[in-house]
């Protein structure tokens, strides 16, 4: 989930040669909890991995949400899937953007690519990196045995960003 997208969205940046560091945080929370990483992408040397209030957050959960939404600094950006969060507590000083990321993900048959499609929305919203840095991303990232679904994941993708620009208009 949210570590796969980290190391895409951490690898895409090295493609267009900015600056990265990928801090993920595994530990007991793995399997269903609040596992979560850092990405830092910079134009200028990064000083540490270590961030307590980002720019930009991305979640998958409730928990999540309830965890790391406190630390956004003002005036930033919370992109979270609406199909799996309903407890919307959201904080009035951020711009909060809700994606259907897993029902949009249903409609490709894989609901486990709803993180590819908050990647697109992502890129979509910032200009933060190119779908070609991303796709080259997935496809040097994906191991051997799972390289059939590079392709859902590139779909879910692209449905991120036509989400993006269909509510743009």
């Amino acid at each position: 989930g949210i570590l796969f997208f980290g190391r895409i969205l951490a690898y895409a940046a090295m493609l267009e040669n900015k600056e990265v560091t990928w801090f993920p945080s595994y530990g007991a929370e793995m399997r269903g909890g609040t596992a979560n990483c850092t990405v830092i992408i910079s134009d200028e040397l990064i000083g540490s991995p270590v961030v307590t209030n980002p720019d930009i957050l991305i979640v998958m959960n409730d928990e999540s949400l309830k965890k790391f939404q406190p630390r956004l600094k003002q005036n930033s950006l919370l992109i979270f899937d609406s199909s799996l969060i309903k407890d919307l507590s959201l904080r009035h000083d951020i711009e909060s953007l809700g994606v259907p990321a897993t029902e949009i993900s249903a409609t490709l048959g894989d609901t486990k690519s709803a993180n590819m499609v908050l990647l697109g929305s992502l890129i979509s919203k910032t200009a933060l990196l190119e779908k070609t840095s991303v796709f080259e991303a997935l496809e040097s990232s994906m191991p051997e045995r799972k390289k059939k679904s590079i392709e859902i994941n590139k779909r879910a993708v692209m449905e991120g960003v036509r989400f993006i620009e269909d509510k743009k208009g």
